[in-house]
């Protein structure tokens, strides 16, 4: 009995350190996505793309 009890205690320290983990990669991506909005929505939001290097020449024959 003794055995199983600490393998319950064992298994939820396990499920509290992965919900640990879970919420801090949750917290990390959200603070990603803030800052790739806040750049988007930036200064240059209302400037238009700017052309590449490869519409800009006609294709070789």
């Amino acid at each position: 009995m003794f055995e199983h009890e600490i393998q319950q205690q064992h298994a939820a320290e396990l499920r509290r350190v992965a919900a640990g983990e879970r919420l801090a990669r949750q917290a990390a991506k959200a603070r990603k996505a803030g800052r790739r909005a806040a750049r988007s929505s930036g200064q240059n939001a209302s400037e238009g793309p700017v052309s590449s290097l490869r519409n800009r020449f006609a294709r070789a024959a």
